[in-house]
């Protein structure tokens, strides 16, 4: 078992690669929390497919975190957008198998 961690920040309006995809072992977790306060609202998005960003999932309003588990879980890189205009600092954690 592996666990990765990653915090960095993230400019207004720009994505990169959080997590690469696994060569040899199985993600079975993957959580991610905006470090932002309550009261701030700014959109993140997340997507498992790419950098085009055709299917993703929204961290938005008060849910500033995000987390997904389990054997169905996605495999390819993971990637974080900023969609807000403010940088955002990101904390991200995955667990491998």
């Amino acid at each position: 078992m592996v666990q990765n961690v990653i915090s960095q920040t993230t400019p207004s309006g720009q994505q990169r690669i959080f997590f690469e995809k696994p060569h040899i072992l199985h993600r079975i977790f993957f959580g991610i929390t905006a470090l932002l306060n309550n009261d701030v609202w700014r959109q993140s998005r997340i997507s498992f497919d790419g950098p085009k960003f055709y299917t993703f999932y929204v961290i938005d309003g008060p849910a500033k975190h995000f987390e997904i588990k389990g054997d169905g879980l996605p495999q390819g890189d993971i990637w974080v957008r900023n969609a807000s205009d403010i940088d955002i600092y990101y904390t991200a954690t995955e667990i491998l198998v």
